[in-house]
């Protein structure tokens, strides 16, 4: 497989009053496309409406930063409006209708990952967009919309020719948006900053996974994700997806070194990854990441709703399964050198922390 995995930054797609929406192309990080995965990011500033749109791509949406509201309508429900802040965790099926709003003085910034099996174009999200100058209300004729909303001529012609903005408007300050429900929170969002954690190394690492378990509307979505926050000078175990799931993985913070080993044992990634960062490791490749000093944090999807991964070191490696002599054969080593390679890490898993 002989594909460019370096790992690449968003590119600005529209935007200008009210924020900006940004996009990774699969012209430039083709495993986008191979894997049919798309990736963008919102960024909001105060006052900053994102018009009602759907996609062709189910996603989950993860809040980077700031706080903000979400309108979600899920098929044939009532509008669930939502208080977001950082660190939540929402998925969103294709065809969903959603919204979004900063009504706070930090920027917005939220991230989406999907998949695009289903999109009009491998490798990326088309949204459909209700209203704005490249909405759906202004498509149809001033005759169509009178008819389907039984209007008169002058408030039909009115909704048409009111169409402004591309995607994203900001809205004056005394202009009053819905409030957000606390109960419409419930089984729509994950705090992964406030979610039990699901593996806690001390000096390593930590995991909290988002499955059927925790946020069931990722079963609808199809995906899993994790957030992982590795400490200074740790380690990420090598290991792989052995259920042929593919790994989109963004840099939210701090910086580290990754490998990824491929076909034939051939190291097919060596780079260092810094915050903003999009990379995708390809179905059973092995990854292994160490952070830098200051620590590195992740956001991942992983495509399949209850992922399932091998990992190669530590207590739960798998050459722990294997017996002595297999392994003196298979490794080509003498028997004191297997002793002394099976005698290590078997106290951490996971995350190993940096040596003394």
């Amino acid at each position: 497989m002989d594909v460019d995995l370096s790992p690449k930054l968003a590119k600005k797609v529209y935007g200008e009053n009210g924020g900006q929406y940004f996009a990774w192309c699969p012209s430039d990080l083709k495993m986008l496309g191979e894997g049919n995965i798309g990736a963008s990011k919102l960024a909001l500033e105060r006052h900053g409406f994102a018009l009602p749109r759907y996609s062709d791509s189910s996603k989950v949406a993860y809040v980077l930063q700031g706080n903000g509201v979400a309108g979600i309508v899920l098929p044939e429900k009532e509008e669930k409006v939502i208080a977001i802040r950082k660190g939540d965790a929402i998925a969103i099926p294709f065809g969903v209708v959603s919204w979004w709003y900063n009504n706070f003085d930090t920027e917005l910034v939220v991230l989406f990952l999907g998949e695009t099996s289903k999109a009009h174009k491998p490798g990326q999200f088309t949204d459909f967009f209700l209203t704005g100058s490249n909405g759906q209300m202004s498509g149809f004729t001033t005759e169509f919309v009178a008819r389907a909303w039984d209007l008169d001529e002058k408030v039909a012609k009115l909704l048409v020719e009111k169409q402004s903005g591309i995607g994203i408007v900001k809205l004056a300050e005394t202009f009053m948006m819905p409030d957000p429900k606390p109960e419409d929170r419930k089984g729509m969002v994950l705090n992964c900053e406030e979610a039990p954690l699901d593996v806690d190394v001390k000096n390593g690492g930590r995991v909290v996974v988002l499955n059927t378990k925790n946020l069931p509307l990722v079963d609808e979505v199809g995906l899993g994700a994790d957030l992982v926050k590795l400490d200074g000078g740790a380690m990420c175990s090598p290991g792989f997806s052995c259920d042929s799931a593919l790994q989109v993985t963004y840099v939210v913070r701090g910086s580290g070194r990754v490998q990824v080993v491929g076909v034939d044992g051939k190291r097919v990634l060596e780079t260092t990854l810094k915050a903003g960062n999009l990379f995708i490791v390809p179905r059973f490749f092995v990854v292994s990441k160490i952070a830098d000093p200051d620590g590195m944090e992740w956001f991942s999807i992983i495509s399949t709703p209850n992922p399932i991964f091998t990992n190669l070191a530590g207590k739960t490696g798998i050459w722990k399964g294997l017996s002595s002599k297999v392994l003196e054969a298979a490794l080509n080593i003498p028997s004191d050198a297997e002793q002394q390679f099976r005698s290590k890490r078997n106290l951490d898993a996971v995350f190993f922390p940096p040596p003394n």
